[in-house]
């Protein structure tokens, strides 16, 4: 219901009991957004809610006044301060562009009035700044009418051409912040059609953005970014393979009956679909393949010509005859992800269905005709991009060494000769400039080794590393199999002169029992004493996924002080001065260039 293609309508006129439903789910996530607009939000307020809520967070909602989101942003309000918004969203429209060129003005006028424009946009960015959260901002949809005919697009004075350098404006602007995001409301206007998408009798009538019917949409583009913000977004893309990636059935037709590339109308289809995979694969997408089918056949048919994927972009290939949701089960497994984190795409609806009842994964899209699979997939939002890191691109092949990391482990009969032979060096140090987007993505999208689930934006971040009230501790490790990345970080804050709290601890489920959590405490100890600290505390906070670190704080030697009926725990550490350091087989580096074995 709440995947695309969904029924808009359905939406509207049951928002109320859906509503109802999907709060009886358990583990949601609270977050608080702020809605600032140049239009009515009503209704699309509480269809975000329905959309957010299938997501798995729960929203509670600060609503400016109609048009005062410049006011509300660059003077201030106290009420929406009070609130303290985990986002911030400004939902504009071209109604809402102040300095429209008038017909015939020359080329430096109209100049002065985008300069002007975006003065404005920037003292509202600005202003918001001081929230500390991100901030979600639709770009314009085209003009309805145009003075010039199709002279508009290219004149100097044209109202299209100036939307669209406006728009170009605004991506320059979010490319240079790690706190700005858009809502690309161009792209979502010529996707539906500007006739319909911005009706102006809704406008005149009721200061609708868009027409009643594209009030869904338009949540459903903000509920992906929003989820993709606060780290719920996908991390893998299963598929299936015949007419699925190719059209025919490999086992059947054989390697030159299947239908793939440029000779026929669905061999295109496939072809634009494995085009779609690989690039997704690029962005740090996880591919696998599952399906029903003898595995040397199936491998096969990637030595097709015309085939643009290898069998070495997928991470995961299972080909045989056992049931879809074993398979994928067995990948997550293999992958160290949860099903949860899988897009499922198979041609076949009874698979689908089959899927989707398993309870492995909802997302599952409905894939009609070949020319539509990627479309549908794209416009699903499953893997919405809200940053692009080095370690993103880098994520297959990441995932790849570990699998090879696994697979050397299954020769080992003691464990600890297994971790030995791995030649692990820890590359250890405070949070850098260079390093804050990552360890912002890092703790905005671990889910099962973080112990309070806590998010953070990036300023947040940076204020942290540059107090003196805290200790930033960020762990790379390096293995003989390749470099994994930052894969840990520890915000530990003194609460009093001798006392260290531990307000955030992380690690990628990647380098999980490798002891890194071992080394980075050892330095945690060794910053804390350099500090004159002589006690450690933390807590736990139970969730869906974390029950992996339940005892975690134990197995360190803490002491538990307290635990209440929800399963939080409060924990304590007092140094002994013969401290011993945990870790053993993995080699210290400092970032700074000390070192320690």
């Amino acid at each position: 219901m709440f995947s695309y293609p969904f029924d808009p309508n359905l939406i509207l006129t049951k928002r109320r009991s859906l509503r109802r439903e999907l709060l009886q789910q358990e583990h949601l996530l609270d977050k608080k957004i702020a809605i600032l607009s140049g239009t009515t939000v009503g209704e699309l307020k509480s269809v975000l809610e329905i959309f957010l809520l299938s997501y798995g967070i729960r929203p509670s909602f600060f609503e400016g006044d109609y048009d005062r989101f410049y006011e509300d942003a660059v003077f201030g309000n106290p009420d929406l301060k009070a609130f303290g918004p985990d986002l911030i969203w400004i939902n504009t429209s071209y109604h809402s562009i102040r300095n429209l060129p008038e017909p015939g003005e020359n080329a430096e006028q109209v100049k002065r009035k985008l300069d002007d424009e975006m003065k404005r946009f920037r003292a509202v960015w600005d202003g918001l700044s001081a929230y500390g959260c991100p901030v979600l901002q639709n770009n314009f949809d085209l003009p309805r009418v145009r003075v010039l005919g199709n002279a508009d697009a290219w004149l100097p004075s044209g109202r299209v051409r100036f939307v669209r350098n406006l728009n170009e404006e605004f991506a320059r602007a979010a490319e240079a912040s790690a706190s700005l995001l858009l809502l690309d409301f161009e792209y979502a206007s010529s996707w539906h059609g500007l006739d319909s998408f911005s009706d102006p009798g809704y406008y005149n009538g009721y200061k609708y953005g868009v027409a009643p019917k594209y009030i869904p949409f338009v949540a459903f583009e903000a509920a992906n970014i929003i989820k993709a913000v606060f780290g719920k977004n996908q991390k893998a893309l299963f598929l299936d393979l015949d007419n699925t990636l190719w059209g025919g059935v490999i086992g059947d037709d054989g390697l030159d009956g299947i239908r793939l590339g440029y000779e026929s109308p669905d061999g295109i289809a496939y072809a634009d679909m494995q085009q779609y995979a690989k690039d997704l694969s690029r962005i740090g997408v996880i591919l696998g393949i599952c399906s029903k089918n003898e595995d040397d056949i199936a491998r096969s048919g990637f030595s097709h010509p015309s085939s643009l994927l290898a069998v070495e972009d997928f991470l995961s290939f299972r080909a045989n005859w056992d049931p879809k949701p074993v398979n994928l089960a067995a990948s997550a497994k293999e992958l160290n992800i949860g099903t949860d984190a899988i897009v499922f795409a198979d041609d076949n609806p009874a698979e689908r269905k089959i899927v989707r009842d398993s309870g492995l994964t909802e997302a599952v899209p409905e894939l009609d005709v070949p020319e539509r699979f990627a479309e549908t997939i794209s416009r699903a939002g499953y893997f919405e991009v809200v940053s692009l890191s080095s370690d993103d691109l880098s994520r297959a092949r990441m995932y790849r060494e570990n699998l090879e990391r696994e697979q050397s482990a299954a020769t080992f009969t003691d464990y600890g000769a297994y971790l030995s032979s791995l030649e692990m060096t820890a590359y250890l140090g405070s949070f850098r400039e260079g390093q804050l987007e990552r360890v912002t993505q890092l703790a905005n999208k671990t889910n099962q080794f973080n112990l309070t689930t806590r998010r953070y934006q990036p300023e947040e971040m940076a204020s942290r590393a540059s107090s003196a009230d805290y200790i930033t501790l960020s762990g790379r490790l390096v293995d003989k199999f390749g470099d994994n990345g930052i894969v840990s970080v520890i915000l530990a804050q003194r609460i009093a002169p001798a006392v260290w709290d531990i307000e955030l601890w992380i690690m990628s489920c990647r380098v999980f029992k490798r002891d890194l959590e071992y080394a980075m405490f050892d330095e945690l100890v060794r910053r804390v004493r350099e500090e004159g600290g002589t006690e450690i505390t933390g807590r736990y906070l139970p969730t869906a996924k974390n029950r992996i670190v339940k005892d975690f704080y134990a197995s360190l030697g803490f002491t538990k002080t307290s635990e209440n009926t929800e399963g939080q725990s409060e924990w304590r550490f007092v140094i002994p001065d013969d401290y011993i350091q945990r870790n053993s087989v993995i080699r210290i580096e400092h970032e700074n260039g000390g070192e320690r074995a």
